[in-house]
C-alpha cells in the first residue's frame, strides 16, 4: 500500500471520517423523508404535484430557516458522497475491511456521483434560494434530456436499455434485501433494545420494498423509452411516483409507497446510529 493510499485510508477510518459518514446517512434519510412527505400530501389531495429530491430541496429552501437546513444537508450529502467514493477507491467495505468486487465498486461510484450532485444542488439553492432550480419535477425533464442525448450516440439505444435493466436489477435487489433481511448485516443489533430491533426491522422491510418498487418502475420506463426511441418515457423518482397516481387506486398506491420511502428515510437514521462504520 502506498503512503498516499495509507494516509487516505487512515483519514476515512479515523474519528472524523466515521463522523462524516454518519452525518451522510442522516442527510440521506432526510432527503428521502422530504420526498415522502410531499408524496403523502399528493396522496391525500393536499397538493397536485410530486417532487423529486432536488425539487424537495427547493421546497425546503422557501421555509423559515430553510437555507440553514439546506446548508447542513449539503455537508451531510457531500460526506455521504465522499464515503461512497472512498469505498470505491479502496475496494473494500470500510466497516468490515472485506474486499468488494468490480460491480459493487461501480455501484459505490454511482451513489457517490448521485449524492455529490445532490450536495451541489443543495449548495446552489442555498446561494440562490429565490431562483427556480431545474429538477425535472413531474415531467422528468432532466431524465428526458439525458435519455435523448444518450439515444443520439452510437449504440446509445442499447446503452440506455442496459442502464434501465441495471436500475430494474437494483430494484429487485432491494426487494431481496427486504425479504431476506440482508439489510441487518452491517448493523450493531447487540446495542439495540428489543423495541428498537422490532421497529427497525419494520422500517427496513417497508423501506427497501418501496425502493424496489420505485427503482423497478424507473428502470422499466427507461427501457421502454429506449425501445420506443421516446425520451419522454424516461422518468426519475418523481416521475415513477407520478405514474402510480395514474394507476387504479393511484392515491392508495402512492400513499403506500410514500409511507415506505418515509420508512426508508427513518431506516437511514437507524443506520447513522447503529451501522458499523
Amino acid at each position: 500500500m502506498s503512503g498516499t493510499t495509507a494516509r487516505a485510508e487512515h483519514a476515512v477510518r479515523g474519528k472524523w471520517g466515521r463522523f462524516f459518514a454518519r452525518m451522510g446517512f442522516v442527510a440521506k434519510g432526510v432527503s428521502f423523508g422530504l420526498v415522502a412527505f410531499i408524496a403523502l400530501e399528493v396522496a391525500f389531495g393536499r397538493r397536485s404535484k410530486v417532487e423529486d429530491r432536488p425539487g424537495a430541496l427547493q421546497e425546503l429552501a422557501s421555509q423559515p430557516f430553510g437555507r440553514y437546513l439546506l446548508g447542513a444537508l449539503a455537508v451531510g450529502l457531500g460526506a455521504y458522497a465522499f464515503w461512497c467514493f472512498a469505498q470505491a477507491v479502496l475496494g473494500e467495505k470500510l466497516e468490515s475491511e472485506k474486499d468488494v468486487g468490480a460491480l459493487k465498486r461501480i455501484g459505490a461510484v454511482a451513489r457517490g456521483l448521485l449524492y455529490g450532485w445532490l450536495c451541489v444542488m443543495c449548495t446552489a439553492v442555498v446561494f440562490g434560494a429565490d431562483e427556480q432550480v431545474s429538477s425535472g419535477s413531474g415531467g422528468g425533464s432532466e431524465e428526458d434530456r439525458a435519455t435523448r442525448i444518450a439515444l443520439e450516440q452510437p449504440l446509445g439505444r442499447y446503452l440506455v436499455i442496459a442502464v434501465g435493466l441495471a436500475i430494474v436489477g437494483a430494484g429487485l435487489f432491494n426487494v431481496y434485501r427486504a425479504l431476506s433481511g440482508k439489510f441487518r448485516k452491517e448493523l450493531k443489533e447487540g446495542q439495540m433494545g428489543s423495541n428498537e430491533r422490532r421497529w427497525y426491522m419494520w422500517l427496513g422491510v417497508a423501506g427497501h420494498l418501496a425502493r424496489g418498487v420505485i427503482f423497478g418502475l424507473a428502470g422499466a420506463f427507461l427501457v421502454h423509452a429506449a425501445w420506443q426511441y421516446d425520451p419522454k418515457e424516461a422518468v426519475g423518482l418523481d416521475g415513477a411516483l407520478e405514474k402510480l397516481t395514474r394507476a387504479p387506486y393511484g392515491s392508495l398506491l402512492l400513499g403506500c409507497v410514500a409511507a415506505g420511502l418515509l420508512a426508508y428515510g427513518l431506516f437511514c437514521l437507524v443506520q447513522a446510529r447503529y451501522r458499523e462504520i
